[in-house]
């Protein structure tokens, strides 16, 4: 199989939506590698640095702040010129997530891969959404949040940071409908209708081309 063949599913999500779950089922159904904080864990290890220290970068922009002095002023900060500054974390995560795509079919979830890969040929990107109380409720049934008010507070965080994420390394607006092939409402569907029609997408897909 060459490059070309290679099927890379990019689940975008919002939190508490199921995206992690729905991810791995798929990858699970399709026989691939699935991808999610491993990828942090690679970058980690390339830089010989501690996954738990770049976990804390996951997925959220640079400080308005720091942004303002490198971009206006010209100002690098110890922390700019860091190999754990956000912006070294992307350029480093990108090469891994290209790396990963070059090796063969996966699913990846978030790390805005859609966008990194989105040249692919067998590219197809997926975003996974609800209802704001729905997604809390889901949290409150996972353990991470003890009542509706704060996993609707956890929410707004979560989403805001990766919203942010997206939309600065990429130029585009996260959960945006025409970023992606496929936009679905999680409590819309069973779990196992989810991946279902996710795959029976990328085999129509493969078909296509």
């Amino acid at each position: 199989m060459n490059n070309s063949d290679h099927k890379i599913i990019v689940i975008g999500r919002q939190y508490g939506g199921t995206g992690r779950k729905t991810g791995r089922a798929l990858a699970d159904l399709l026989g691939v590698p699935y991808y999610d904080k491993e990828i942090i864990s690679k970058v980690a290890a390339s830089y010989g640095y501690d996954p738990d220290i770049l976990d804390r970068a996951d997925e959220k922009k640079p400080s308005p702040f720091r942004s303002m002095l490198l971009g206006k002023y010209g100002v690098m900060d110890m922390y700019a010129t860091s190999p754990l500054s956000r912006e070294s974390l992307y350029e480093a995560q990108t090469d891994v997530i290209r790396q990963i795509c070059q090796e063969g079919s996966c699913v990846i979830v978030g790390r805005t891969a859609d966008y990194i890969m989105r040249e692919h040929p067998g590219l197809v990107s997926v975003f996974i959404h609800a209802p704001r109380e729905w997604r809390a409720r889901n949290l409150i049934s996972r353990g991470e949040a003890k009542d509706l008010q704060e996993a609707l507070v956890k929410i707004r965080k979560a989403d805001g940071d990766r919203e942010g994420y997206y939309n600065y390394f990429t130029g585009r607006n996260w959960g945006t409908a025409d970023n992606y092939d496929l936009t679905i409402d999680a409590s819309k569907l069973d779990p196992e209708e989810m991946v279902g029609l996710i795959a029976n997408y990328v085999d129509k897909h493969k078909k296509d081309k």
